[in-house]
């Protein structure tokens, strides 16, 4: 389904972006593993790719830096030839109630998570205009639909992306490239790991399926979008979460 495509996962050492990685990976595709601080988790899944007759390399920067982020992207395009799909999915929380919520944590939720993604997106804008032809998906998140408490930077930046992926999605659609976006609820991940025994109850039992969703299940959807059995859809926000927002 994506034999031949080069795919750029960003925050794709673990969680959901190393679900994402392994599943390009496993349609076809040749997949740039980015990672900022855990090396050996995104070499990890370079390995687990290889292993399974893949390709993939891993690729340090922080998206939120980006100078550093278009100095190793202009290195990719330059060693590849050309990158057809961006998943946006590098992210981090600094959850707080916002009267107790520093600047410092606002600020840095927003760089990563929002500016993270215009400045991939900005850095492989021309790129794709280039080939006319392209992939982007963008990671949102249901708490940037719904709000939720004590995660107000958080719901800001994943609302944000919702904004700038509709945007990208009016400029770049004349050129056939498509920009979509998917809004993962509750997932199990390392980061869910960390709630209490009784938020996760009282979290699945909002959930109209009465479960817990799986990093795959994010996953799939990501290939999907990313395939040419989407190319007819752009600027649209997918809710991967058991009905959680409906």
């Amino acid at each position: 389904m994506l034999t031949g495509k080069v795919a750029l996962v960003t925050g794709a050492g673990r969680g959901i972006g190393r679900q994402i990685a392994l599943t390009l990976a496993g349609y076809g595709a040749d997949v740039i593993v980015n990672y900022n601080g855990s090396k050996e988790k995104a070499e990890a899944v370079v390995e687990e790719i290889q292993e399974n007759g893949g390709k993939a390399k891993a690729v340090q920067f922080s998206v939120s830096d980006f100078a550093d982020t278009n100095e190793k992207i202009a290195a990719l395009v330059s060693a590849y030839g050309h990158i057809d799909i961006l998943v946006n999915n590098a992210g981090i929380t600094k959850d707080n109630l916002v009267m107790r919520m520093s600047e410092d944590d606002f600020s840095a939720v927003i760089d990563t998570n929002l500016k993270g993604t215009f400045n991939t997106i900005k850095i492989l804008y021309r790129q794709f205009l280039k080939q006319r032809a392209g992939r982007i998906i963008n990671l949102s998140s249901v708490t940037g639909i719904m709000g939720n408490g004590g995660q107000a930077n958080y719901a800001a930046s994943k609302a944000g992306v919702i904004g700038l992926t509709k945007s990208v999605a009016r400029e770049l659609a004349s050129r056939n490239i498509t920009v979509n976006a998917v809004a993962p609820g509750f997932i199990a991940t390392d980061m869910t790991q960390a709630m209490t025994d009784e938020a996760k109850e009282a979290t699945t039992n909002a959930i109209p399926l009465k479960r817990v969703g799986e990093a795959i299940d994010v996953a799939e959807a990501v290939a999907f979008l990313a395939s040419d059995k989407a190319s007819y859809i752009t600027g649209q926000v997918l809710s991967i979460d058991g009905g959680l927002h409906m």
